[in-house]
């Protein structure tokens, strides 16, 4: 019995495009037609064609003679297509057209890890008894997902022995509505060999009859360019012998018991190959300098860098440099990245167009964010509207893969995608753009305030700081652990916004986020840049004429310059910051001042005027009833007493000291005043207490995450572990110490513990390495002007002689140091006294 004859113009165009293995759009394209207009022959949204359109589509069919002109008047309508014979295989039946893979792309490069991970699934339901399931493949606009999935069905073709169909579902091409489930399935059959009189009307019927037919056979299914969940599912099979491909813009997450493969941007390595390959200049590698400039600039998208490598094939006279040179100080490189009608741009646009126009607000104006990451917060203060709808929006746009989420929480653009954003942004009105850039620094601003109120060592002058009208919503932060957290996770973006409030003459913002960066950059380091940014903050406060702003930025700055050895310079900011607070009668700033002065003078070896400048300090804080002031003062008396030799009242100072703290709960302060009492015990042979101390302030220090006094505490732990025998434990409490120091760039800690390390080598026996530490160790304190590190590192060179019977070397290096040690009213004065009295007055002769 024959098949029954098809009915309509649409359902024969249908039946020979899947005869002849091609897709919809590749048949617009033989005929030069537009892939619209195909598809609304097929769908029946046009019933019939003109001439010049039936005759482009007969030739593009093959078909000629009186085949030709039966087609034509059929499509014009002018003959039934009944009429028209329809193919038939040699059985009997309607020619099936299940080989319809696009050509793979003989440039494809890299996704060698992707291509292991599908393989690998794939092998593994093999193994079950399965073959390969379903697999969507999703990621940006441009990044390759068709290329990938239809190279990845042409490696796999052989284990399908029943066909490979690609089938185009148009869920994001411009100008055309995504493909309707009963044509897609009418066309699947189609393409399978089921006759058109035998395809059913319904939906229902039709996913039946598809899963009827797919049974028990072994077939590849490409899906490409599913607009939703909904698309696919009627589309797939019921039995577990086929492989179905799946690629979106979006992430299809309802998808049942499919396995998800996002596709990153290429490595920088495969972008180069990409771009060599394409582009195919004799002597251009993907070594050159200019290749790897070029595809950073196209962010290693493939669609950006193929664009680009067809311009440098197609231009001969451009070159790799030239055209990087030219990309790098474009203004707009998006607008470079084209090719005849395409474009990253129009890739972008589909994307854009999918969301609604409060999600597309939220896009634009993430755009406008200068640092490199955001958080819902941020994101909710550009949009203005709170953690909510801020959040729907995100997850809106991470299913769109138009942003990536590298942590939970947090967001971030591709470079291309970011510099689209800003270019949409650029469109809004200007008040709109000026008022969500003010939401996000009273949001930065205002955060960095709160978490620098917890981290800061001493509580800056001035008033508290009041949440902004303008302000949504911001995190709590209870306490220094939750404000370091935060601080460190928006270093980078608080950073960028200061940068760009000083290029945008924003005197106000650069004093306030610099202020709240501070304890911060102390903390973290480095401590370079920490000093370039209050240095800033200070022109800037006198910009506006900000004496406060003033006084407190010297005060941070000076601090830092202690920090990193600057002891001069130190001295010379405090004491400016000293005289502008009293010229303001502001007590609690002096008391700060007077405390970062009273520690530099201390470092220089003027423990006199150390003690005094400390001592009016504390007086100050105890006037004001400020006892986090007093603690700290106290922790800074407790040291130059223990420099001077007065341990009792060192230990007392430090006991009180460490009273408060832990009455407040400041657990910062504890472990300093714990770290500098274990000093005390070490000094007065205590070596179980003081170790135990040392550990305590070790554990505090390590859980808040503060380097600084790890180091600190690694370095006084090694000496109780050397003085206790315990030689392989001290060396490596020191070489720890000694690469926070360096990385930090704290040049005095740097100096004790190479002092430390030299005393550890020459007990050891190594006079060699002892030696060498101890030169590097004077040195680096002669360019810090660190009296205390400069004589222990003489009486460190001394003792090395001594031990090697230089007894001449050995007394004027030990006299060198108990002049310094004299000088500044060490007590180390005592012992090297001692030292030099037992050494022989000539040296033996040799």
């Amino acid at each position: 019995m024959s098949d029954p004859p098809v009915v309509t113009f649409g359902q024969l165009l249908r039946l020979l495009r899947a005869k002849a293995g091609l897709t919809q759009q590749e048949l617009a394209e033989r005929a030069r037609l537009g892939v619209t207009t195909v598809s609304d022959l097929e769908r029946e949204v046009a019933l019939t064609a003109q001439k010049a359109t039936a005759e482009r589509l007969a030739n593009a069919l093959g078909l000629t003679g009186p085949d030709g002109e039966l087609f034509v008047a059929v499509a014009r309508g002018r003959a039934l297509a009944g009429a028209f014979p329809a193919p038939r295989t040699r059985a009997g039946g309607v020619a099936a057209a299940t080989r319809t893979l696009p050509r793979d792309i003989a440039s494809f490069t890299g996704r060698e890890p992707e291509l292991r991970q599908l393989a690998g699934v794939i092998a593994g339901a093999a193994r079950t008894g399965g073959v390969g399931g379903i697999h969507v493949i999703g990621g940006m606009a441009g990044v390759g997902k068709t290329a990938f999935a239809v190279h990845v069905a042409h490696q796999l073709a052989p284990r399908f022995p029943d066909g490979q169909i690609f089938l185009l579902l148009h869920g994001h091409t411009p100008g055309q509505r995504p493909v309707d489930l009963a044509d897609a399935l009418a066309s699947l059959l189609l393409m399978a060999g089921v006759p058109v009189s035998h395809i059913p009307p319904g939906l229902d019927a039709r996913m039946a009859r598809w899963r009827d037919w797919l049974d028990g056979r072994q077939l590849l299914l490409l899906l490409d360019d599913a607009a939703d969940s909904e698309q696919v599912r009627p589309l797939l099979p019921g039995s577990a012998g086929s492989l179905v491909l799946v690629t979106s813009r979006r992430r299809l997450t309802a998808l049942e018991d499919a396995q998800a493969i996002s596709l990153d941007t290429l490595s920088p390595r495969e972008a180069a190959q990409l771009l060599v390959r394409l582009a195919a200049r004799p002597g251009l590698g993907p070594d050159d300098p200019a290749v790897a400039e070029i595809t950073r600039l196209c962010g290693h998208l493939p669609l950006a860098v193929g664009m680009l490598a067809r311009q440098l094939q197609h231009h001969p006279t451009w070159t790799a440099r030239g055209l990087a040179g030219y990309l790098a100080a474009a203004r707009d490189r998006l607008a470079l990245m084209h090719t005849e009608n395409l474009s990253v741009a129009a890739a972008f646009d589909l994307s854009y167009h999918e969301l609604t126009p409060g999600q597309q607000r939220l896009f634009r104006r993430l755009g406008l964010h200068p640092g490199p990451d955001t958080d819902t917060y941020a994101a909710a203060a550009l949009d203005g509207t709170g953690l909510a709808v801020t959040r729907r929006h995100l997850d809106a746009l991470y299913e769109q893969y138009l942003i990536t989420e590298p942590t939970q929480g947090w967001y971030r653009f591709h470079d291309l995608v970011r510099e689209y954003a800003r270019a949409l942004a650029a469109t809004d009105q200007r008040f709109e753009r000026d008022a969500a850039m003010a939401r996000l620094f009273d949001y930065y601003q205002h955060t960095a305030a709160l978490a620098e109120a917890l981290l800061a060592r001493q509580t800056r002058p001035g008033p508290a700081p009041t949440t902004p009208p303008t302000l949504p919503v911001f995190p709590d932060l209870d306490d220094a652990r939750q404000a370091l957290a935060w601080a460190r996770a928006n270093r980078a973006s608080l950073l960028a916004c200061l940068d760009h409030a000083a290029r945008t003459d924003q005197h106000a913002r650069v004093i306030a986020l610099t202020a709240g960066l501070a304890g911060l950059l102390r903390h973290d380091g480095p401590w370079a840049d920490a000093i370039t940014c209050h240095a800033a903050a200070i022109q800037a406060a006198r910009n506006l004429g900000d004496q406060r702003g003033q006084a407190n930025a010297l005060t941070y700055l000076g601090d830092v310059q202690r920090l990193t050895g600057d002891y001069p310079g130190a001295a010379r900011a405090l004491e400016q910051a000293l005289s502008i607070y009293r010229d303001l009668g502001d007590q609690r700033g002096q008391a700060n001042a007077l405390t970062e002065l009273g520690d530099v003078r201390s470092l220089t070896g003027d423990y006199p005027d150390a003690a005094q400048a400390l001592e009016q300090a504390l007086d100050i804080y105890r006037d004001l009833g400020h006892r986090l002031g007093q603690a700290r003062a106290l922790t800074r008396l407790g040291d130059v007493w223990r420099l001077t030799g007065d341990y009792p009242d060192a230990a007392q100072a430090l006991k009180e000291a460490l009273d408060i703290f832990r009455g407040l709960g400041e657990r910062l302060g504890q472990a300093r005043a714990l770290n500098r009492r274990g000093v005390v015990w070490r000094l007065t042979g205590d070596y179980p207490r003081a170790a135990q101390a040392q550990e305590q302030a070790l554990d505090i220090y390590r859980d808040l995450g503060e380097r600084l006094g790890q180091a600190n505490a690694l370095t006084a732990l090694g000496v109780v572990w050397r003085l206790t025998g315990d030689y392989p434990g001290a060396a490596q409490a020191q070489v720890q110490a000694l690469d926070i120091y360096r990385d930090l760039g704290d040049r005095g800690g740097e100096a004790e513990v190479l002092n430390e390390t030299g005393i550890l080598h020459r007990v050891s026996g190594e006079l060699a390495q002892a030696k060498e530490c101890h030169q590097q160790a004077l040195e680096l304190a002669r360019t810090i002007a660190s009296s205390w590190d400069e004589a222990n590192a003489l009486a460190g060179l001394g003792r090395c002689d001594l031990a090697a019977g230089r007894t001449t070397d050995a007394r004027i290096r030990l006299q060198q140091a108990l002049d310094i040690f004299q000088r500044i009213g060490a007590a180390e004065a005592t012992s090297v006294t001692a030292e030099l009295g037992a050494i022989p007055q000539a040296e033996p002769p040799p």
